[in-house]
């Protein structure tokens, strides 16, 4: 099933800090497209649809006490404001996306050809919203804050069932998350359980201090590819939230996605390959082979006799065997006098003919 759409992208999620506002949404559009464009990254932003008129009670609409209904209410954008944003999102060159939360809103998804859906974890079992949006065939997101093993198994295999492209983002919904309550190493249990599934990671730790930088780290080492997180920007008419991360935030955020790249290296399914640098510190310090006394051409070399007519000692030489190429039976080509090196030229042996490792038998040492 086709998954690298997830690969490496950075999911940046509005979330209603429009306020309402198409202006402002446009705003926060604008500044953070062109974070994700001067760090050369995969970048959704990521808004949330409601049918705000049928999501809500007739009865509660008024109800300014139940802070969820009334940012709802207060934040409500009309299909056409929400359009405006997504052709913004495109032209500033990032993925628009959406979470829905209601059955009309997965249609709008669908009437602004939106390439991915997000399911957010208060929705992560709600089936009837979750079969709205399989039959929309798009690749799917879905976060997995408070949902049990059985539910996620049944998530999985319900996507899968359906050759739906699934990622799964391991999430605590604590705003903020405390160092003590982010459960990091979640990530190795999603991804020894869905092997074949994408574990991404998203998160709610606060901007006030830096562990956002140090949960890169570790996220990015534990396998994630797949990042979201709330942006917002500063402006005199609202106060950030310590969850929603600042443009500069978002920027240092992502350079520590690639540092940590940078260090973890190579794939861990493979052995990387040995640094120059590396090699040729190492090689400072393996043993070459000596002779301890004098040796006749055609002598043969055995493990019974080593200790009598060879010793290992440093500096290794170039063209020298050391410890590494000393193997029972070489015979030697030509007299070797105690003390001398015994050359790689100078034995008959598999070694001899190998012309990769004569090659840097040759460049190592002095």
């Amino acid at each position: 099933m086709y998954t690298k759409i997830f690969e490496n992208l950075f999911v940046l999620e509005m979330t209603n800090n429009h306020l309402g506002s198409v202006d402002r949404g446009l705003e926060i559009i604008r500044q953070f497209s062109q974070i994700a464009r001067y760090n050369n990254m995969r970048a959704a932003i990521k808004l949330q649809f409601r049918d705000v008129d049928n999501f809500i009670h007739k009865d509660f609409k008024d109800n300014t006490d139940i802070r969820y209904i009334k940012r709802t209410v207060e934040t409500k954008l009309t299909d056409e404001q929400y359009a405006v944003l997504v052709n913004a999102i495109k032209e500033g060159g990032c993925i628009p996306m959406a979470t829905p939360f209601d059955e009309r809103s997965v249609d709008l998804c669908t009437e602004l050809n939106l390439p991915i859906i997000k399911v957010a974890s208060a929705d992560s079992n709600d089936w009837i919203l979750l079969e709205k949006i399989a039959k929309t065939k798009k690749p799917v997101i879905v976060s997995l804050a408070g949902l049990s093993v059985k539910d996620t198994d049944d998530l999985v295999m319900f996507f899968n069932n359906r050759n739906i492209p699934l990622a799964l983002n391991h999430c605590v919904a604590a705003y903020p998350t405390q160092d003590n309550e982010m459960e990091l190493n979640q990530i190795d249990f999603l991804r020894n359980r869905y092997p074949e599934i994408p574990i991404g990671l998203s998160t709610h730790d606060s901007h006030k201090d830096d562990i956002y930088i140090p949960s890169m780290y570790l996220a990015y080492a534990k396998g994630v590819r797949l990042y979201e997180r709330h942006i917002d920007f500063n402006s005199d008419s609202k106060e950030i939230s310590s969850y929603s991360f600042l443009p500069e935030q978002i920027d240092a955020w992502i350079k520590a996605f690639k540092r940590a790249k940078v260090m973890c290296g190579s794939p861990g399914t493979d052995r990387k390959l040995p640094l120059n640098k590396e090699t040729d510190f190492l090689d400072h310090y393996i043993r070459g082979v000596y002779a301890k006394k004098d040796l006749q051409e055609g002598h043969i070399l055995t493990n019974d006799s080593y200790e009598k007519e060879i010793y290992l000692a440093i500096p290794i030489q170039k063209g020298q065997i050391s410890c590494r190429e000393l193997m029972n039976g070489e015979k030697l080509l030509k007299e070797i006098k105690k003390d001398e090196p015994i050359m790689i030229d100078n034995i008959d042996s598999p070694y001899a003919y190998n012309d990769e490792l004569k090659k840097n038998i040759y460049k190592r040492g002095f």
